[in-house]
Protein backbone atom coordinates (compact mmCIF):
# COMPACT_ATOMS: atom_id res chain seq x y z
CA UNK A 1 0.00 0.00 0.00
CA UNK A 2 3.15 2.46 0.74
CA UNK A 3 4.65 2.27 -2.45
CA UNK A 4 1.12 2.59 -4.26
CA UNK A 5 0.65 5.76 -1.96
CA UNK A 6 4.09 7.32 -2.70
CA UNK A 7 3.61 6.53 -6.26
CA UNK A 8 0.13 8.59 -6.42
CA UNK A 9 1.48 11.13 -4.82
CA UNK A 10 4.45 11.67 -7.18
CA UNK A 11 1.62 12.42 -10.27
CA UNK A 12 0.80 15.36 -7.97
CA UNK A 13 3.14 18.27 -9.70
CA UNK A 14 2.92 20.79 -7.00
CA UNK A 15 3.59 18.50 -4.34
CA UNK A 16 6.02 20.49 -2.04
CA UNK A 17 7.93 17.04 -0.62
CA UNK A 18 6.97 14.26 1.72
CA UNK A 19 8.31 12.80 5.18
CA UNK A 20 8.23 9.15 5.80
CA UNK A 21 8.94 7.75 8.94
CA UNK A 22 9.03 4.31 10.24
CA UNK A 23 6.85 3.73 13.23
CA UNK A 24 4.84 1.12 15.57
CA UNK A 25 1.14 1.27 16.80
CA UNK A 26 -2.38 0.10 16.76
CA UNK A 27 -5.83 0.92 15.86
CA UNK A 28 -9.21 0.05 17.46
CA UNK A 29 -8.09 -3.67 16.53
CA UNK A 30 -5.11 -3.77 18.44
CA UNK A 31 -3.37 -5.16 16.15
CA UNK A 32 -4.96 -9.09 16.68
CA UNK A 33 -5.09 -9.80 13.59
CA UNK A 34 -1.75 -8.04 12.13
CA UNK A 35 1.07 -10.24 10.58
CA UNK A 36 3.58 -7.75 11.44
CA UNK A 37 3.57 -7.33 15.29
CA UNK A 38 6.67 -5.98 16.79
CA UNK A 39 6.90 -6.44 20.69
CA UNK A 40 8.59 -3.10 22.83
CA UNK A 41 8.49 -2.51 25.98
CA UNK A 42 6.09 -5.40 27.00
CA UNK A 43 3.08 -4.68 24.51
CA UNK A 44 2.54 -5.79 20.96
CA UNK A 45 2.70 -3.32 18.18
CA UNK A 46 2.08 -2.88 14.49
CA UNK A 47 5.01 -1.85 12.23
CA UNK A 48 3.52 1.19 10.34
CA UNK A 49 4.31 3.95 8.07
CA UNK A 50 3.60 7.49 8.77
CA UNK A 51 3.39 9.95 5.69
CA UNK A 52 3.82 13.88 6.56
CA UNK A 53 2.69 16.43 4.45
CA UNK A 54 2.48 20.16 4.80
CA UNK A 55 0.68 21.43 1.72
CA UNK A 56 -0.86 24.64 0.27
CA UNK A 57 -4.50 24.93 1.33
CA UNK A 58 -5.48 25.10 -2.67
CA UNK A 59 -3.72 21.29 -2.34
CA UNK A 60 -5.08 19.81 0.58
CA UNK A 61 -8.50 17.93 -1.14
CA UNK A 62 -6.61 16.73 -3.81
CA UNK A 63 -3.84 15.28 -1.90
CA UNK A 64 -6.47 13.82 0.68
CA UNK A 65 -8.27 12.41 -2.32
CA UNK A 66 -5.18 10.74 -4.04
CA UNK A 67 -3.97 9.46 -0.60
CA UNK A 68 -7.04 8.25 0.06
CA UNK A 69 -8.23 6.63 -3.23
CA UNK A 70 -4.23 4.65 -3.18
CA UNK A 71 -4.31 3.73 0.11
CA UNK A 72 -7.63 2.15 0.19
CA UNK A 73 -8.39 -1.87 0.37
CA UNK A 74 -11.81 -2.43 2.01
CA UNK A 75 -9.85 -3.97 4.62
CA UNK A 76 -8.62 -2.59 8.77
CA UNK A 77 -5.25 -1.10 8.36
CA UNK A 78 -5.97 0.91 5.70
CA UNK A 79 -4.92 3.90 7.93
CA UNK A 80 -6.13 7.38 8.27
CA UNK A 81 -5.70 10.97 6.91
CA UNK A 82 -5.49 13.62 9.62
CA UNK A 83 -5.79 17.21 7.83
CA UNK A 84 -4.73 20.24 10.42
CA UNK A 85 -4.10 23.54 9.66
CA UNK A 86 -0.69 24.87 9.84
CA UNK A 87 -0.62 28.32 11.14
CA UNK A 88 3.02 29.06 10.18
CA UNK A 89 5.87 28.27 8.41
CA UNK A 90 9.27 29.54 7.89
CA UNK A 91 11.58 28.08 5.39
CA UNK A 92 15.13 28.64 7.57
CA UNK A 93 17.31 28.74 4.57
CA UNK A 94 15.47 31.78 2.91
CA UNK A 95 13.91 33.24 5.35
CA UNK A 96 10.13 32.84 3.02
CA UNK A 97 7.16 32.86 5.33
CA UNK A 98 3.66 31.13 4.32
CA UNK A 99 2.76 29.17 1.88
CA UNK A 100 6.33 30.20 -0.14
CA UNK A 101 8.27 28.67 3.01
CA UNK A 102 6.79 24.92 2.30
Amino acid sequence: MFQRVCEALRGIDDLPGLTVSDVVGWGKGKGGDASDVVHEHGCAFVKKKKVELVVPSALTDRVVEVIAQAAHTGRVGDGKIFVHEVRSVVRIRTGERGEKGI
